[in-house]
């Protein structure tokens, strides 16, 4: 099961004097705010042989070695882990002409943590034109969200990231500033009348 966190919030922050000149130069800002938190999606392993003889050689799953653990952790892998080869057996279900015993997605990939945060300040210049002036930071914290480890046991990267997460869908903007990217800072200048 996964479970997905997306959440906002907007601040205004109060000027910090009581002085006029002060509350002129400090006063106006909000802090916008938009924090991500999944868990991990499932993997699918399969072997990338056509053990059942269909043609198709992404449905035939291996089976499980007892004893073995399903992870490797280690600062050494990308995301912190990879699945174990040695947990998965390839060869006993292709010989036998069936399914193996890993059941659908029971391997996971990594969870994804996210904050973006926006400074924005807006100047009065006339009654009805405004200047909108915003700092925006996306993944402030710079936290690094892996897309899934490969689940097809015939590629040289199997178990493995290979990539930071990407939605895959720009929506008109940089894949920098989508969920998963590094941390991405951008300024935005607006004229309003």
């Amino acid at each position: 099961m996964r479970h997905t966190f997306s959440g906002s919030a907007t601040y205004e922050i109060p000027a910090p004097w009581s002085n006029r000149a002060a509350r002129a130069i400090f006063g106006g800002f909000a802090l916008d705010s938009i924090i991500r938190i999944r868990t991990a999606t499932p993997v699918l392993v399969v072997t990338g042989r056509d053990a059942l003889g269909l043609g198709i050689t992404s449905v035939s799953r291996p089976d499980l070695v007892p004893g073995q653990p399903l992870y490797l952790e280690s600062d050494g892998y990308p995301g912190g882990r990879i699945f174990n080869r040695a947990a998965f057996d390839a060869v006993t279900p292709q010989a036998q002409g069936r399914q193996g015993n890993l059941g659908r997605n029971v391997m996971r990939g990594f969870d994804l943590h996210q904050v973006d945060l926006s400074l924005r300040r807006r100047f009065r210049v006339t009654e009805t034109v405004g200047l909108d002036l915003r700092a925006d930071a996306f993944n402030i914290f710079n936290t690094a969200n892996f897309g899934n480890p490969t689940g097809v046991m015939t590629s040289g990267n199997f178990g493995r990231t290979t990539a930071i997460l990407s939605t895959g869908v720009t929506g008109g903007q940089n894949p920098q500033f989508q969920v998963g990217g590094p941390r991405s800072l951008q300024l935005g200048l607006r004229l309003q009348f």
